[in-house]
């Protein structure tokens, strides 16, 4: 089964650099000891649960790429089947870049990135943005956080081209407020277990 994202990505001009740079080789035997890459699988659908941001990219009538942040409570984005995907679109800043992009163009790239772990997903795919008013409403049920008081304004879901894992080379470790609590919350304890210690000590 050829490798989806390779074959979308791995364009004449890009091969031509691979030759270039020396790597056409590796390139060529990552394509083949792959599977297809373009079904969501178990490790994919966990990973993607437990994000609470990505970023996605979209292309403009001029060409440019655009690349916006997406976030909110973990989890927000959904995996609905192998081949999709679903996300509620808040309201933002009202450009509305994405959303104009979209409507010519309903090609998106999707980065998501566990700073904690050293991991990224990269996903293809194809995208339909429809007003909260006119979706489904079990879907727009499903897609609604608790408690987050952001307003709905769109359902995003998007269908997947291909997706592709990353090494962990050149990320930076960051932890989010939630994941250092889980650290430093058992040591203030301790901290505050010794301090009562030592004032009873000097107290006697």
């Amino acid at each position: 089964m050829p490798h989806r994202y390779a074959e979308l990505m791995f364009t004449a001009a890009v091969q031509a650099r691979q030759d270039h740079y020396g790597s056409r080789h590796d390139m060529a035997r990552h394509r083949a000891d792959h599977p297809g890459f373009d079904r969501l699988g178990s490790a994919e659908a966990a990973f993607i649960a437990a994000r609470d941001s990505f970023y996605q990219a979209s292309v403009s009538e001029t060409g440019w790429p655009y690349v916006q942040h997406r976030g909110g409570p973990a989890g927000f984005l959904k995996v609905l089947d192998a081949r999709r995907l679903a996300y509620a679109d808040f309201r933002g800043n009202r450009q509305y870049i994405s959303a104009g992009n979209l409507a010519l163009n309903d090609r998106v790239a999707l980065f998501l990135i566990d700073y904690q772990h050293r991991r990224r997903l990269k996903i293809l795919g194809r995208m339909t943005l429809t007003d909260v008013a006119d979706a489904d409403e079990a879907l727009v049920t499903a897609l609604r956080p608790y408690p987050y008081r952001a307003a709905m304004e769109r359902i995003a879901v998007i269908t997947v081209e291909a997706f592709d894992w990353n090494c962990s080379q050149h990320i930076t470790p960051r932890y989010t407020e939630t994941q250092l609590r889980s650290v430093v919350e058992p040591l203030q304890a301790r901290v505050a277990e010794l301090e009562a210690q030592l004032a009873e000590l000097r107290r006697r």
